[in-house]
């Protein structure tokens, strides 16, 4: 397990409010890492950014799990080092310097060791990040809080590795080879037995713009218009249905890569 920086932690209380629901909508996620990593008995793994253990608990159920907790991008990552395999969930799109983060990597994985994760593509392939929160952000009136909606696309965030040619000068400048970025679409799926309308909602005001709206807008405009703002997103969410159930759309890459030597 690697820690992250604070662009990931400040977000953090969100997800674990949320994390069964984050667990369910990543499943098909979950499953094309282990996939796709080739995990095999008495192998060692590094999850980076694990978050609420998910993938680690997964993927260590096929391997021997090393749990660490070290800063990527400045610490020498050798206390259970080398790792066999590398694997992360979403977990590597947020660091200050990626280029550092991912050679530190690299030198805590074993000679032909393997690194496998999932990253999200670009913002417009993915309206799970702004459906139902966009009702919210545009109400929010300041120019200098409304201009941060479209930051940086190479500022970390989650669609930092966004552009595939972006993303693989970052992995070959850190010594990694192999590299294979394969795009990979999947279904969030909110139901889990109901429609996902609440449990959308939750996801929205815990995390992200949402979040960001709320705490902004909530003492502005009074807990009656509150209210009725947040009426106005589980409305929206109704009127969206699939299949009786909140789905969206998911455009991810899905990366592999090899560590042909340790310098």
């Amino acid at each position: 397990m690697i820690r992250q920086p604070s662009a990931w932690v400040n977000g953090g209380a969100g997800w674990v409010a949320n994390e069964a629901t984050y667990d369910r909508a990543f499943a098909p996620v979950t499953d094309a890492i282990l996939q796709l990593a080739d995990l095999r008995v008495g192998q060692s793994l590094l999850d980076v950014g694990c978050g609420s253990g998910t993938l680690l608990a997964a993927a260590a159920s096929r391997p021997q799990a090393a749990i660490e907790v070290a800063d990527a991008e400045a610490a020498e990552l050798a206390t259970s080092a080398p790792y066999d395999r590398v694997v992360s969930r979403f977990g590597v799109m947020f660091f200050d310097d990626p280029t550092a983060a991912f050679t530190n990597i690299r030198r805590a994985t074993a000679p032909n060791g393997r690194l496998t994760f999932a990253c999200w593509r670009s913002l417009a392939e993915n309206p799970s990040f702004t459906n139902g929160s966009s009702i919210l952000t545009s109400r929010m009136a300041d120019a200098a809080d409304t201009s941060a909606l479209t930051p940086d696309p190479t500022a970390p965030g989650p669609m930092a590795l966004a552009d595939a040619d972006r993303l693989l000068g970052l992995l070959t400048d850190a010594g990694w080879r192999d590299i294979m970025i394969i795009p990979f679409d999947f279904t969030l799926d909110y139901g889990a037995g109901r429609d996902g309308v609440e449990a959308r909602l939750a996801v929205i005001l815990a995390t992200g713009w949402g979040a960001r709206a709320e705490r902004l807008l909530r003492p502005e405009v009074g807990e009656s218009r509150w209210a009725g703002l947040v009426a106005q997103v589980r409305s929206h969410l109704h009127d969206q249905l699939v299949d009786g159930r909140v789905q969206l759309p998911g455009a991810t890459w899905l990366v592999t890569a090899a560590n042909s030597a340790i310098s």
